[in-house]
């Protein structure tokens, strides 16, 4: 039986913050690429509302559901950063991004299957198209550059992207309809 947060030690405290944090990380860092579309900005929001939910973790309540609660932290957060970044080339209203917020919220639970079977999908891809797609979306480099270090016209790139997505996409809904057969 575990002690109420304020029996705990700070250090006790501090460790259950961390695990919860970690094993939430992947999810939260999701939901956040949905709401922003950017991994940077995202990761970068999602350290700021760490910040906050570390500063907050005395009023959560152990044993209740800690990606629900920091999720609030995440949606207050990236509201707060589309506000502040004026180069953003969307400019989402109050609604909109609450509205798209719910939206990923409710897709939290598949994520992990869906993630799962991605993986599954990327490992059956060849070294050349696994390469291309690592190119494109670890790096901040447009297409652009890409296409001029792989000599290679940019419609060309993105042309193989496309296919490389539909084969991933077609991928992932067989093998998510083969766990729920």
């Amino acid at each position: 039986m575990s002690l109420p947060p304020s029996q705990e030690s700070p250090h006790e405290r501090h460790a259950e913050f961390v695990a919860a944090l970690t094993a939430s990380h992947g999810r939260l860092l999701g939901y956040l690429m949905g709401l922003l579309g950017r991994r940077h900005d995202a990761e970068d929001v999602l350290q700021r509302a760490s910040l906050l939910m570390w500063q907050k973790f005395g009023d959560f309540a152990t044993g209740t559901d800690f990606v629900a609660w920091a999720s609030t932290f995440c949606f207050y957060e990236a509201k707060n950063f589309l506000r502040l970044m004026a180069r953003s080339p969307l400019c989402f209203d109050d609604d909109l991004l609450a509205t798209l917020a719910r939206e990923r919220l409710d897709d939290l639970p598949s994520r992990e299957q869906r993630l799962a079977a991605l993986e599954d999908c990327f490992a059956r891809l060849g070294p050349a198209q696994k390469e291309l797609l690592r190119s494109v979306y670890l790096s901040d480099d447009a297409i652009a550059s890409l296409a001029a270090q792989l000599n290679r016209a940019p419609q060309t790139i993105y042309n193989k992207l496309n296919q490389l997505r539909r084969l991933l996409a077609e991928c992932v809904a067989r093998r998510l309809s083969e766990e729920i057969a």
